[in-house]
């Protein structure tokens, strides 16, 4: 018997009108092809493991999405993948969707190539070049040095969000704005986007 984890039936409650019943069919499609799955919650959305990660699906403003974590080797040939996140496009509908039928085969499909140990070969990513601290920020970095080491602390993508966020500025009033925002944020222990984590 799967498991049915109450953060999805939260996540589905709080969903615009539309996604509801998107979302309502993909849980049911997955449950009836696996019946043994598990339901987590990765990276904000719901996800579906069996022997590894299987599937997962999200709900946004305007449209839903739905994925296979083996994508590639699951829906071969898939030229809506590219329209959004996911391996369907932008879903705005159950019509958008496969029929029951070739989504249960697709996840079948996925429960074997977990079964059977197939890896993913993902593509190799060029590391980024560091991005210099403007001389300003680190001006202010300098006078806080709560601020400093917070920034010192952060993983190279945190330590990204702000360098670019200031890097990018196009005038020299709101570079100065963003300075001072990002210093008194760093100085709480806040990452550049942290009024968009979960508490």
């Amino acid at each position: 018997m799967g498991t049915r984890d109450p953060r999805i039936d939260a996540y589905i409650e709080k969903a615009a009108p539309f996604a509801r019943p998107i979302l309502v069919h993909l849980r049911a499609v997955v449950h009836s092809a696996c019946p043994k799955v598990v339901e987590t919650v990765k990276w904000g959305s719901p996800s579906f493991e069996h022997a590894g990660l299987l599937c997962g699906m999200a709900a946004f403003k305007q449209h839903c999405a739905f994925g296979f974590w083996k994508h590639d080797l699951v829906v071969e040939g898939d030229t809506k993948a590219k329209e959004a996140m996911g391996s369907f496009g932008r879903i705005t509908s159950v019509k958008d969707l496969p029929s029951k039928a070739t989504l249960a085969r697709y996840v079948k499909k996925a429960m074997q190539l977990n079964a059977d140990g197939v890896k993913v070969v993902r593509k190799k990513t060029v590391p980024r070049r560091p991005i210099p601290v403007h001389p300003e920020f680190a001006a202010a970095l300098a006078r806080n040095k709560k601020a400093s080491a917070t920034l010192a602390g952060f993983s190279p993508s945190q330590q990204r969000d702000y360098l670019e966020w200031i890097a990018t500025a196009k005038q020299d009033a709101t570079r100065a704005r963003r300075i001072e925002t990002a210093v008194e944020w760093l100085a709480q222990g806040k990452p550049r986007n942290w009024k968009y984590m979960d508490c």
